[in-house]
């Protein structure tokens, strides 16, 4: 299984990843080692979806890193 997941940062700003094992890696968020959100501590799990296929999570990952992504996660997360 795959996991494009949605953190809410205290800058108030989304980070969007994708990952095979998302307690690993809300562990690595949490403990600074990632370098994306290390400044943005603490981060906050908002949503999380589960794919049976990668390369089905990672175009999904990257839509959403699109502006029409990042529209659709501002009306429906905000």
């Amino acid at each position: 299984m795959w996991i494009v997941y949605i953190l809410k940062c205290t800058d108030g700003k989304f980070y969007t990843g994708c990952t095979s094992d998302l307690e690993d890696r809300m562990k690595r968020h949490h403990g600074g080692e990632v370098l994306a959100t290390r400044n943005r501590l603490p981060v906050t799990l908002v949503t999380y979806i589960v794919f049976s296929e990668k390369q089905k999570a990672y175009d999904f990952e990257k839509y959403l890193k699109t502006g029409s992504g990042r529209a659709v996660m501002n009306r429906r997360l905000v």
